[in-house]
């Protein structure tokens, strides 16, 4: 009796072993995503926040916003500061008109002069009088020539920071709109709709599930087998007798060894120090999850 029982142990885990033993593969390791915790750029009450926990969602995808009443009243404001600059802005062309006309008409009364004096008909007390007028006139219009590009330019300045400042709302009032920055699911949701959050708060952690990356972990022996770029076969479990094959590119080696994870097998048990690999998958048809088991061949 005590030699039956000894031999269906026996039996018993023979069976066990083939059966853990059934699929031999080079390495085994887990799958992971890149994961993205998408996060607050602006201060305010969430006004919208359509998005729950599995939701799949692509690049670029509008998801919600903070209220922005604030920034748009401020936004107004400075375009109204705007127009009001435009209209104190003086032409100077209209401006100088009136002193230009007045050195026109001096100038001609300067040749006026200068032709009676030719005749002796006028003095020279009178041209130098009349050189000394025109003279006052010039230096009358570069003056205010100065004083209206003066006036010009402070306002053009003032109307340059008004615009920079606009342009800072915009860009405000941009960030206020959460755009999702990946395709992917989202995995984790950290706020609910009408909760006020602040600038850099967690709103919602997605990651890429369908370009995912095996972290498997070889032996030293194995390093020699494998390069950066190389063509490999991913395995993964589907039944307890059946496992779905997909292909793989080895994208990462590390350079250091590490101790061997104790959620992971080796071909060789003995190995204490292993190395990891990275191997990027694509999950075509939606089967691989993050944190699933998986096996490689080289």
């Amino acid at each position: 009796m005590r030699q039956l029982i000894i031999f269906t142990l026996g039996t018993f885990m023979f069976l066990l072993s083939c059966n853990r033993n059934k699929f031999e593969h080079d390495a085994s390791g887990t799958f992971e995503a890149t994961e993205v915790i998408v996060s607050s750029e602006a201060n305010g009450k969430l006004e919208s926040f359509q998005l729950t926990e599995g939701d799949q969602l692509a690049k670029g995808q509008y998801v919600g916003y903070v209220d922005s009443i604030q920034l748009y009243l401020k936004k107004r404001q400075l375009l109204a500061t705007n127009k009001a600059i435009q209209v104190k802005r003086p032409d100077i062309s209209v401006q100088v008109s009136s002193i230009k006309e007045q050195i026109a008409k001096a100038e001609f009364e300067k040749r006026r002069i200068q032709r009676l004096l030719a005749d002796n008909a006028a003095t020279q007390k009178q041209l130098d009088d009349a050189n000394s007028q025109i003279e006052v006139l010039k230096k009358s219009l570069n003056a205010q020539e100065n004083s209206l590009s003066t006036s010009v330019n402070s306002l053009n300045e003032e109307s340059n920071t008004n615009t920079v400042q606009v342009s800072q709302i915009e860009d405000q009032l941009k960030k206020c709109k959460i755009i999702n920055p990946i395709q992917g699911t989202v995995l984790n949701k950290f706020v609910e709709e009408k909760e006020v959050v602040t600038q850099g708060k967690a709103l919602y952690k997605i990651a890429d599930t369908k370009n995912l990356f095996l972290r498997a972990y070889i032996v030293s022996e194995q390093l020699e087998k494998i390069k950066i770029g190389q063509k490999v076969k991913v395995f993964i479990n589907i039944s307890e007798d059946k496992q779905k094959s997909y292909q793989g590119t080895i994208t990462w080696i590390s350079d250091k060894a590490e101790f061997t994870p104790k959620t992971i097998q080796t071909q060789d048990e003995r190995q204490n120090l292993v190395y990891a690999v990275k191997i990027a998958v694509t999950n075509t048809d939606g089967l691989i999850k993050i944190g699933m088991y998986g096996d490689v061949d080289f």
